[in-house]
């Protein structure tokens, strides 16, 4: 039986880059440092994430310590970063390779509710159906609590044993594997990742 596969999104599938749209704004140096601690940085975002406040409360928070000349790119940084997907190395060929072998896979994500409007944009996607991704907004939950690894598997009727999941940020792998799953943190490197996977049990090339 294959293994169940699960993607994160940010730092898995597509970069999330603050530095880097903040740079496509325009804005260096202070400004920059300035925007990238109060917008992507703040409780706000944590929150945004949760699906607890909306992307105009993050603008209209985040502006209360910004000064006035930053308010505009504040509101373009919330809602329109994600404009310009960059997708991460590698990923669109993983996906299709297991697609294409006829693996079962899965988002879980860290994310808002633009997720929803901004997840077709990102290479690969079209092998990642609707009905399999599960975005922390729609459920008031955020990994690594592990009540959100619970409620992924109740979703879609899985055994924790039967998944592996992969994820930039240790902390989230860790909790995966709390739970049963088999987990990989990836650091960036497509060849490890499949490396990694490949000693999972996954066929795919190396």
């Amino acid at each position: 039986m294959k293994p169940n596969i699960v993607f994160d999104m940010g730092q898995v599938l597509m970069m999330f880059a603050p530095s880097t749209y903040i740079a496509r704004l325009g804005y260096a140096g202070d400004d920059a440092q300035t925007l990238l601690q109060e917008v992507f940085k703040g409780w706000e975002w944590v929150a945004f994430d949760r699906g607890d406040i909306t992307g105009q409360d993050v603008v209209d928070s985040a502006c209360l310590r910004l000064p006035e000349r930053l308010h505009q790119a504040a509101r373009d940084l919330v809602f329109h970063w994600w404009k310009e997907m960059i997708p991460m190395p590698g990923a669109k060929e993983l996906v299709k390779e297991l697609h294409d072998k006829g693996y079962d896979m899965y988002v879980l994500s860290n994310a808002s509710q633009d997720f929803h409007t901004y997840f077709d944009s990102i290479p690969g996607s079209e092998y990642l159906p609707r009905e399999r991704r599960f975005v922390s907004s729609d459920y008031r939950l955020l990994k690594p609590e592990h009540e959100i690894y619970e409620r992924f598997l109740k979703r879609f009727g899985l055994n924790a044993a039967d998944c592996i999941f992969i994820d930039d940020y240790p902390p989230n792998v860790e909790a995966a594997r709390r739970l049963g799953m088999s987990a990989v943190v990836h650091r960036g490197d497509p060849l490890r990742l499949r490396r990694e996977l490949r000693a999972l049990g996954v066929e795919v090339e190396a």
